[in-house]
């Protein structure tokens, strides 16, 4: 199966077609030889006989036996539908990937509830943060936190769960072969969590990233879910391709607000407006997960840390900035402060980690770092 799964141009639903038409030992043996099966052909569509060709020379270059030394040197599992080590949550899913290659531990085979925290690679400051203490509050009452490695949201969530010590592992779902790390930006994330979870992924070693592919992976990060939290999103972009996903297969659906001026909550706000509903806190997620009241976790617990330490003034200051990106002069405006003042309470905010400024703009921090 792994063999029919690497052969170039076999995505999902052609393998599915050959491997239900055939099984896996006969579908080798009409690949290698160019005889398929013409419901196979159809699927194909015009560009069969090329396609074929291709199959055949691959064939004879990667036989099954090769696939599987590569796989064993780079320590990857593979799971045919079916077999023990396959996801429970994918086994009637509307859409199972007929291979699974991963690496870690095999949390997604025995683990209990998960939650799928999903959102815009172009996320804000606040976006990460909230991303980052979800993570961590989920890790820390025992859910696991599905995600996909991408930068931005997805890389938060993992990094906050990371942060905690005995937490339930994290598990990311990629859309290129587990020895092509995508983003490179994130290899040191992808390690880590490969070496505290698992990374799961339908495509083969050596498979490089192409568009298509994300939207196939999201619907195995949705199904391996049982709520799907999302941060920040555009109105545009995978998140809305992992909500759909969702939906279609009756996961709950749960929305960060954020601010009406961000283009980055632009997608969530509408998600809101149709009936989405809120995340206000960690305890609404485990309301949804039915946790609450279970004593893995306080539901008052509040997932920013208040700051401590400060001079009231600066307090102050801080109040006036809430939670909206202003500029120096806008914040001026707020406190009516002279600018040393306000300066050296900005700076003193800076340094206690409670303010940033990017690109002009000074942006308020709930008080951890992030990624």
């Amino acid at each position: 199966m792994a063999a029919l799964a690497g052969l170039p141009e076999m995505g999902p639903a052609r393998l599915r077609v050959l491997l239900a038409s055939l099984g896996a030992a006969a579908a080798w043996k009409a690949v290698s030889s160019g005889r398929l099966p013409p419901e196979v052909s159809e699927v194909i569509g015009p560009r069969v006989e090329s396609v074929s060709t291709t199959w055949v020379e691959a064939a004879h270059r990667r036989p099954p036996g090769v696939v599987m030394d590569d796989l064993i040197e780079a320590g990857v599992v593979v799971a045919g539908r079916g077999a023990a080590l396959y996801p429970p949550a994918l086994t009637d899913d509307p859409e199972p990937p007929e291979v699974l290659f991963s690496i870690g531990r095999p949390v997604v085979q025995n683990h209990g509830p998960a939650v799928a925290i999903v959102g815009t690679r172009r996320c804000t400051r606040y976006g990460t943060e909230v991303a980052v203490e979800l993570g961590r509050g989920l890790a820390e009452a025992g859910v696991v936190v599905v995600s996909g490695l991408a930068s931005g949201i997805d890389a938060a969530s993992h990094s906050g769960v990371l942060a905690v010590d005995g937490g339930s592992p994290p598990v990311a779902v990629v859309a290129t072969g587990l020895d092509v790390v995508y983003p490179a930006r994130n290899r040191s994330l992808w390690h880590r969590v490969a070496e505290a979870g698992q990374i799961l992924s339908e495509a083969p070693l050596g498979v490089g990233p192409a568009r298509w592919r994300f939207p196939a992976r999201n619907r195995i990060i949705a199904a391996l879910a049982d709520v799907l939290v999302v941060v920040e999103s555009h109105l545009e972009g995978g998140s809305m391709y992992t909500v759909a996903a969702a939906l279609e297969r009756d996961r709950p659906v749960m929305v960060v607000p954020g601010s009406i001026r961000s283009p980055a909550s632009e997608g969530t706000n509408r998600l809101l407006a149709d009936g989405a509903a809120p995340v206000c806190g960690l305890a609404d997620v485990l309301c949804a997960l039915d946790l609450v009241g279970s004593g893995s976790v306080d539901p008052d617990k509040d997932m920013t840390r208040r700051p401590s330490g400060c001079d009231p003034a600066d307090l102050d200051v801080l109040e006036a900035l809430g939670w909206e990106p202003t500029t120096l002069d806008g914040l001026a405006t707020r406190t009516r402060l002279a600018p040393v003042q306000l300066g050296s309470a900005v700076g003193r905010l800076q340094r206690a980690g409670l303010v940033a400024e990017e690109h002009g703009f000074l942006q308020r921090c709930a008080g951890q770092e992030v990624p």
